[in-house]
């Protein structure tokens, strides 16, 4: 090693113990890197090597400041972080934020579509939460859950993937296709019990109260002659439609005897159903070529909804002590169902 003047020494030194890189230390005293080590060798064998590298970007006291915001909800997307850096004199790569955020064991994750939940309904769903809290699966199986909901021809319902191999030719179903006008609808009503599907409606033209009370004259009441249940045993859901909630659907309701289980608005996490209707319409996704009418739509739905199994069935409802619990742990909030 060529002898250096002692005052280029202690810089050397200095600067090493300071904590900069030993290639600052060459660059600013206009030596090699390879002195500089052989002196760091030499007189600072405890200073521990660095892993090499480029200098990270973002300092452990920036990664600390992210993560504040990040939970304080300051910031939410990588981007907001990286237009925040940004203002601050810090030009930082979208994925430079995401290895940080991955580093600090924060994930991302798709948002699912939920009501808006107001104070007055996350109330009114925490009370009937707390009223249904001790409900066992055999109080459950008594219920016979019901809803309607919209199929479309052609639009976003259904399966969102798909599986292929490499090599093989891309088909329709491998897009989401759309028209411009719409291309048809329908509306469909169904109703679930513990020992299976109950009958289902295709809904045509827009239904009102007397509507609706045919349905229940026979779709639901069918339901129960297959199944073999009783009036009197069983407890009918639907939600507070306005048709579901008019004067005549509750008179024929009440007429019937049949006991109707109260519901809190803005809840169909709670409605085991909606995994049926999911069920249902990735079924009829999965056609490689889409419906030419509304009547061979309906024809799939009928078909598909027939298949569902008793097990199907049984699985979404035994999950409704969960429900309740979730309710209640979310405070009447939204919950993962």
């Amino acid at each position: 090693m060529r002898p250096i003047s002692s005052d280029l020494q202690h810089s050397i030194i200095s600067r090493l113990h300071n904590g900069q890189s030993m290639a600052l230390v060459a660059r600013e005293l206009k030596i090699s890197i390879g002195t500089v080590h052989n002196y760091k060798k030499k007189h600072l064998p405890e200073l521990a090597a660095t892993k090499g590298g480029r200098v990270p970007k973002l300092s452990d006291r920036a990664k600390s400041n992210i993560r504040w915001k990040v939970l304080s909800r300051e910031l939410r997307t990588a981007t907001d972080i990286r237009n925040r850096l940004s203002e601050d004199g810090c030009e930082v790569h979208r994925t430079t934020i995401s290895r940080a955020l991955k580093s600090m064991h924060f994930e991302s994750k798709k948002k699912f579509d939920k009501p808006l939940l107001t104070a007055r309904h996350k109330k009114a769903r925490l009370e009937w939460a707390r009223q249904h809290e001790h409900w066992t699966l055999v109080d459950w199986k008594r219920v016979i859950f019901s809803d309607e909901t919209k199929i479309n021809i052609w639009g976003s319902d259904g399966c969102r993937y798909y599986w292929t191999r490499p090599g093989d030719p891309a088909k329709d179903h491998h897009y989401n296709l759309t028209v411009k006008h719409g291309g048809g609808s329908l509306m469909m009503w169904g109703c679930m019990t513990y020992c299976g599907i109950g009958y289902s409606c295709q809904i045509e033209g827009t239904m009102r109260g007397q509507d609706y009370v045919g349905i229940l004259g026979t779709a639901f009441m069918n339901t129960l002659e297959y199944w073999g249940l009783k009036k009197e045993d069983v407890i009918f859901q639907h939600d507070n439609d306005p048709k579901h909630t008019s004067k005549v659907a509750k008179k024929w309701l009440d007429d019937q005897d049949i006991q109707v289980l109260s519901w809190p608005a803005q809840s169909p996490d709670l409605n085991p159903i909606e995994h049926l209707w999911h069920h249902l319409k990735v079924r009829l996704a999965t056609y490689e070529k889409k419906a030419k009418s509304v009547h061979e739509l309906w024809e799939r739905c009928d078909k598909e909804w027939n298949s569902i199994t008793p097990d199907t069935c049984r699985k979404y409802i035994n999950t409704m002590p969960a429900r309740v619990k979730a309710v209640i742990k979310a405070k009447g909030g939204n919950t993962k169902f």
